[in-house]
């Protein structure tokens, strides 16, 4: 086998968008030690697989792919939030012949990992080698993920994600500035603030003042949204706990200088059901707070996750979380049905709610949405709103405007726009919309 067939990797990244971000990160670190990536199984000398550990579903996809990877390719390496605990004992009971496990973020691990079972000497080509500034991407060149912390100090009983993670971590403002830069300079046209807890964002280092082109800047949400607002790039943001600091995030909205866009986790609406979830805020608050965010700025998307038939849920309950849905009437919402997930606090809560009825309450929590959802994007027609454009074939263009971040919202189509580019930004006006999506010319 020659030098060049003895550095091939495969990877599968699984998720969210932080791990991504973890899987861009160890990319680009085996690029720069002179692996080449590949995108199939024969081609790869191993294979990495990515693994989600967030709920039952997740984790068992994750195992599938290590199976796969395993009937397909035999030399496997596994990383990722089910490396971790329990979950990394039941990957090696099950599958002993995968060669290595290491949680989350465990970058120099996983290098390490493929080092040792896909040992060579890194030789340099400069025409074929190069790593660009920003690293290896798994996104389109137009928009990326800015991870600016690890971890969460939040301690929610259905969620184990700081058990898997660890504690708040903020990165240093400097860096993320200067990631920002390098991705921005690379032609990134959006990027999307994430983290674990983006509002906390600073907290763990008392807001430390960091440096940036020789500039201070305090590691706080506020001054990096101030300063990201500088590149000219959309700038969305992500799990935002709606902690009162956030209300000072919405003017900087209305005066275009990031998205008018909030990515809010609620979960739910009945307090009763917060504070068995040790969730940080009131329902009643919340409200309050979504009217002053729409008197400051109008044009403000807010996009939502809740959670149906956590334990102990009554009918009542689900009634009060129906009145909130429709009070706050909420742009983009996701909603999930309570699963245990192996070390959650909620597991052992009493009054567990039975499937058939998680399914019948989601089922009316979404034809809710729904009408919600198809209602506000009605009233869009006819208005003229910018949109960047992600894909373009045959038949024309598919793009976002501001109130849709990538894989999770709607789409804008322009039916007949074939001489756009991914990456373009347009102005077209609204002519159809349906529960989801926007058609526009």
């Amino acid at each position: 086998m020659t030098e060049t067939e003895n550095k091939r990797v495969g990877f599968i990244s699984l998720g969210c968008p932080k791990a991504l971000v973890d899987s861009e990160r160890i990319l680009t670190q085996l690029k720069l030690d002179g692996y080449d990536i590949v995108p199939t199984y024969d081609d790869a000398n191993v294979v990495v697989v990515n693994t989600c550990g967030f709920i039952d579903s997740a984790k068992q996809e994750s195992l599938d792919a290590i199976a796969e990877a395993l009937d397909e390719n035999g030399r496997v390496i596994v990383t990722g939030c089910m490396g971790v605990g329990e979950d990394a004992q039941r990957i090696q009971e099950l599958h002993p012949r995968v060669l290595n496990v290491s949680g989350p973020a465990a970058y120099e691990e996983v290098v390490s990992a493929v080092h040792e079972y896909v040992p060579h000497t890194p030789t340099h080509d400069p025409y074929t080698d190069l790593v660009p500034p920003q690293g290896i991407k798994l996104t389109p060149r137009h928009y990326a993920y800015l991870k600016i912390s690890e971890g969460c100090n939040h301690r929610c009983s259905f969620c184990i994600i700081p058990s898997m993670r660890g504690d708040l971590v903020s990165r240093p403002i400097g860096d993320v500035m200067e990631e920002a830069e390098r991705l921005v300079r690379a032609g990134v046209r959006e990027l999307l603030v994430i983290s674990q807890d983006t509002s906390a964002y600073g907290v763990d280092i008392k807001y430390r003042t960091g440096f940036w082109n020789g500039r201070p800047l305090k590691s706080r949400l506020q001054e990096l949204c101030e300063a990201l607002a500088e590149f000219g790039v959309w700038v969305r943001l992500h799990y935002v706990y709606p902690y009162p600091h956030v209300d000072k995030l919405i003017p900087l909205m209305a005066e275009g200088k990031i998205l008018p866009y909030l990515d809010i986790p609620f979960q739910h609406g009945s307090t009763r059901i917060l504070q068995a979830m040790k969730r940080p805020a009131a329902a009643e608050k919340s409200l309050q707070r979504i009217q002053h965010w729409r008197e400051v700025c109008p044009d403000i998307t807010l996009r939502s996750t809740f959670i149906v038939g956590f334990p102990g849920e009554t009918e009542e309950d689900f009634d009060i979380l129906l009145d909130f849905l429709r009070e706050a009437q909420l742009d983009r919402v996701g909603c999930f049905q309570y699963s245990q997930v192996t070390g959650a606090a909620a597991n052992a809560l009493p009054d567990q709610v039975a499937e058939e009825l998680k399914q019948e309450r989601w089922d009316r929590f979404m034809t809710l949405q729904q009408e919600i959802s198809a209602r506000k994007l009605q009233d869009k027609i006819g208005r003229t709103i910018e949109i960047l454009v992600d894909e373009v074939n045959d038949e024309g263009a598919i793009g976002r405007s501001a109130a849709d971040a990538p894989e999770i919202d709607g789409r804008v189509y322009l039916n007949g726009a074939t001489n756009l580019q991914p990456g373009d930004f347009v102005e077209a006006e609204v002519t159809a919309a349906d529960e989801y999506d926007l058609w526009a010319g």
